[in-house]
């Protein structure tokens, strides 16, 4: 058998495992929408998909994977790593990297630091997007738009009616920014970092986009499909960590157990997961479960990595060994 030969049949094996999986997550209806943002209300809950991007650029991908959500906060793990790009080390005195053990949207900082947890929950990436904007001003959602695009390999846009419905109905966050000045561990305007952070949560983007902003994460920074480096590599190792144990709400402990891999979800219905110099994985499916998590994307993510041996600390996963032998094409 050929090179081309062997290439077609790896495709092919690919491609069936993710209909198996497809076909059998598809029928589970459990969970419900983000009704709290009323336009997330507004969604098809039958939606769904997954796809796969490769460190070498292959795309597999099952159900409905062009189809458009709002990103969420899925945002917060490319905002930590553009802010660790351009500040440094600094950003861990502003924001911590333990799990906090409380809700994603919780007013609540480490009574220690008074500062947020992590990065990955809504005061964490508050007091990112503060960061951002006293660092880049008035174009910091441009310059944060550009980065995601470059990341996604595509021109990515505002959803405007999402990011009308947050800032209509965003009294938490609201609620957090005040806090976090109280603490300094913001400084003013605070209107304006909670405006961006409204906007980080508002880009649009599909399943395939995930898939390829994960890819480029494993890809140490650069983007698979169009070859130009987006992230720093320091910066992705620290971010991944960081996702491994808070990516995923309160439930972050069950995933590290159960999945293995860094990640990062969103109450639009995505999930984004990283094998580390392999693949970049996304999910979609807008029905959530108690955590604020896509109830299909983790079943899915649970099969995946059970199929093809990504959990990082499986006794089939020698360095890798089962996913080159599939994706290694």
């Amino acid at each position: 058998m050929d090179n081309l030969d062997i290439a077609s049949q790896k495709s092919s094996d690919i491609n069936h495992v993710l209909s198996q999986i497809y076909d059998s997550v598809k029928e589970n209806r459990k969970g419900a929408l983000a009704d709290y943002i009323p336009e997330l209300a507004k969604v098809d809950p039958n939606i769904y998909g997954i796809a796969i991007a490769t460190n070498k650029g292959h795309i597999h991908s099952v159900g409905d994977v062009d189809a458009t959500f709002t990103i969420q906060s899925i945002s917060k793990a490319l905002n930590y790593c553009i802010a660790l790009e351009l500040l440094g080390r600094d950003v861990l005195e502003s924001v911590g990297v333990e799990p906090s053990g409380d809700r994603f949207n919780a007013i609540e900082f480490d009574p220690r630091t008074l500062r947020p947890y992590n990065p990955m929950v809504n005061a964490g990436a508050i007091t990112i997007a503060g960061l951002l904007y006293n660092h880049l001003g008035n174009e910091a959602y441009e310059y944060i738009l550009d980065r995601f695009s470059r990341a996604a390999g595509r021109q990515l846009t505002l959803n405007e009616d999402v990011y009308n419905s947050e800032m209509l109905t965003g009294h938490r966050n609201r609620a957090i920014g005040h806090l976090l000045l109280s603490t300094q561990a913001i400084k003013e305007p605070v209107d304006k970092a909670l405006d961006l952070y409204f906007r980080q949560c508002s880009i649009s983007v599909s399943t395939l986009d995930l898939a390829v902003m994960g890819a480029t994460f494993s890809n140490l920074g650069q983007n698979p499909i169009t070859g130009k480096q987006v992230f720093d590599m320091t910066s992705i190792r620290n971010t991944l960590s960081v996702m491994f144990t808070c990516g995923m709400y309160d439930s972050s402990g069950f995933w590290a157990h159960d999945v293995g891999l860094p990640a990062k979800s969103g109450v639009g219905g995505g999930i984004m997961g990283i094998v580390n110099r392999q693949l970049g994985i996304g999910t979609y499916s807008p029905l959530l479960d108690v955590n604020g998590n896509s109830v299909r994307g983790i079943e899915s993510f649970k099969k995946l990595s059970d199929e093809f041996g990504l959990h990082a600390f499986d006794s089939t996963n020698r360095g890798s060994g089962l996913v080159a032998h599939f994706f290694d094409y």
